[in-house]
């Protein structure tokens, strides 16, 4: 790979993080709502209280798993579109 070809790549590398950093993906689970960016850095963690029941603390864990691997998971698929309008494949 030339000189050439490996500053193209870190340029359209450098361009795609910045892409990303700009999207934001909210997700919803029960009582959870999950706001994560393009880079899957978590932003807000919010959790509607009067929707919690005390009694059971394991649907809450459930519903804050299963918000976290939504929003990862359509992070996932907001980069790869990105990157493949970019021409970078993944």
């Amino acid at each position: 790979m030339s000189f050439k070809e490996k500053f193209d790549m870190v340029k359209k590398a450098k361009e795609l993080q910045k892409k990303l950093r700009s999207e934001t993906i909210t997700v919803t689970a029960g009582a959870v709502r999950i706001v994560i960016n393009g880079e899957q850095k978590v932003q807000e963690v919010n959790i509607d209280r009067d929707l919690v029941d005390s009694e059971n603390l394991e649907k809450l864990e459930r519903e804050i798993k299963s918000a976290l691997e939504q929003a990862i998971t359509k992070s996932q698929a907001i980069a790869a579109n990105i990157a493949k309008g970019m021409g970078i494949g993944f």
